[in-house]
């Protein structure tokens, strides 16, 4: 009685397209695994940078400290602090205009702000295309390599003079790995940008709010004074 073959040996014995395809599903897979982490971290770094910005911005600092400490280091600014710093700046500029109408002022600031919203959500999208990619696909390159197992097992069923299920067995084995590949490669990247895309628009909610909060406490500033 004949031993089962192993998964790399089913792997290995596969046709060179099917190989081909569960290449590229491993590739994928292990790109989006990448992306994952590296999403999780970036947005766990951004959440946490907006709660210690409010937290400063909340306090009673002056928001020209705030602005020149954010301007003392301008490249590495990202998040909620671009958005207050993108406002403020084009509120002091705006300003300092001759004749200048309050009104012409906050729209200006609130087309800054808009601008570095718009930047901030395409940062927070950063690879979420991608795994939205691989989790609808996968499982279709997969199902592809399947398809041209089987029809090889069914194919070289012509060459022998007795047609049994031991035969065709092995080549379909290793074409449904493929499937197994696939399923292996879109489960983890769909259930990642579900749950990214769900943060992105909480952390996008939460700018927004701020963004409204801050245009209104310029508008009172600019006004008033």
């Amino acid at each position: 009685m004949n031993e089962p073959l192993s998964i790399l040996e089913l792997i290995l014995g596969a046709s060179v397209v099917v190989q081909i395809v569960m290449a590229i599903l491993v590739l994928a897979s292990l790109a989006s695994w990448v992306m994952i982490f590296q999403r999780g971290f970036a947005l766990a770094s951004i959440r946490r940078e907006a709660t210690q910005f409010e937290q400063s911005f909340w306090s009673g600092t002056d928001l020209r400290e705030i602005y020149q400490e954010l301007e003392a280091r301008e490249e590495g600014i990202i998040g909620m602090e671009n958005i207050f710093f993108a406002g403020f700046k084009e509120f002091n500029r705006s300003r300092q205009r001759e004749n200048v109408d309050p009104d012409r002022v906050m729209q200006n600031v609130s087309r800054a702000m808009r601008v570095a919203l718009s930047r901030e959500e395409e940062r927070l999208e950063t690879h979420l295309p991608f795994l939205a990619t691989v989790g609808s696909t996968s499982p279709y390159v997969g199902l592809f390599g399947t398809v041209w197992g089987i029809m090889n097992s069914f194919r070289g069923l012509a060459t022998v003079n007795q047609a049994s299920l031991s035969v065709v067995a092995p080549g379909i084995s290793e074409a449904l790995v493929a499937t197994a590949i696939g399923l292996f490669a879109a489960i983890p990247a769909v259930i990642a940008y579900n749950r990214y895309s769900a943060q992105v628009e909480i952390i996008m909610n939460r700018f927004d709010a701020f963004t409204e909060e801050f245009s209104s406490i310029l508008n009172r500033a600019i006004h008033d004074g």
